[in-house]
């Protein structure tokens, strides 16, 4: 699961970038209830998102001709700069080297061997996100690839990972927790094959965050009347709960889960 002490490796932010951030703003309220704190100038506008207080997302608008709506997923990591050394070594890219947010910390962006692109988080003052693993804050993150195998050699080589594999009715599931950690408890995510789901294939190798809800059915009905579209309805996954994937209005993608009792996401 996803541990609020963010081990090195381990996702501690994600954020959103999109095209108006005033409707994502209302469609992110409507759905989980996120309140939006500006950001100033000197932060180039990049805002938060919070629920009752604490951070659960970033924002940041991005036009249409710089890029497509999408989330991103960042992880931990005590040096950045090394990180984006070690990077570029296993066969990734420096979609902006890593640089520094006022006293806030230190953020690089990447792409890894497959050209799915991550980030990375060297906190200073911010120690990554304010709520995890509660209803409407991230939960887990997966990865779909086009190799699982490359992609976990991959991140083995940048932070450390260490993967397991989980069978289940029609075939298996790597997850992935941090280097050194032991257990089902400190997993935080999944290697999935690209093309073993269309909808995401079609999106290309990307990260794909998950936020908690307390029903999944409920949620994907907002999504849509609120003017956002499920990708991927509601199903049930045995031992792991009740998932949708979704898109919201401008396109961005994001999966929401209602955790089994006692499951491990």
């Amino acid at each position: 699961m996803l541990d609020p002490a963010f081990e090195t490796g381990a996702p501690n932010w994600t954020d959103l970038g999109t095209p108006d951030v005033d409707a994502a703003t209302d469609f992110y309220h409507g759905l989980f209830g996120w309140e939006l704190v500006p950001g100033g100038p000197e932060t180039g506008g990049y805002g938060m998102y919070q629920l009752r207080g604490r951070t659960v997302a970033g924002v940041m608008a991005v036009p249409e001709d710089q890029g497509k709506p999408a989330w991103s997923v960042y992880f931990q990591t005590p040096d950045a700069d090394a990180t984006a050394r070690t990077v570029q070594q296993a066969g990734g890219t420096a979609a902006f080297p890593p640089v520094d947010v006022l006293e806030y910390g230190r953020m690089g962006g990447f792409t890894d061997n497959s050209g799915a692109y991550f980030g990375v988080w060297q906190p200073g003052t911010n120690t990554g996100l304010g709520m995890t693993m509660e209803p409407g804050a991230l939960i887990w993150s997966e990865l779909y690839t086009p190799d699982v195998p490359a992609a976990a050699a991959f991140f083995e080589t940048v932070f450390g990972w260490q993967t397991e594999s989980m069978d289940f009715p029609g075939g298996s599931y790597t997850m992935v927790r941090p280097a050194g950690s032991k257990g089902a408890d400190s997993t935080f995510g999944g290697l999935v094959p690209l093309d073993s789901v269309p909808s995401e294939a079609a999106a290309g190798p990307h990260w794909l965050p998950y936020f908690a809800v307390e029903d999944c059915d409920t949620v994907m009905a907002d999504a849509e009347r609120l003017g956002g579209t499920a990708t991927q309805p509601a199903t049930d996954i045995p031992e792991v709960g009740r998932i949708a994937v979704l898109a919201d209005p401008a396109g961005a993608a994001f999966a929401v889960i209602k955790p089994a009792p006692m499951g491990r996401s």
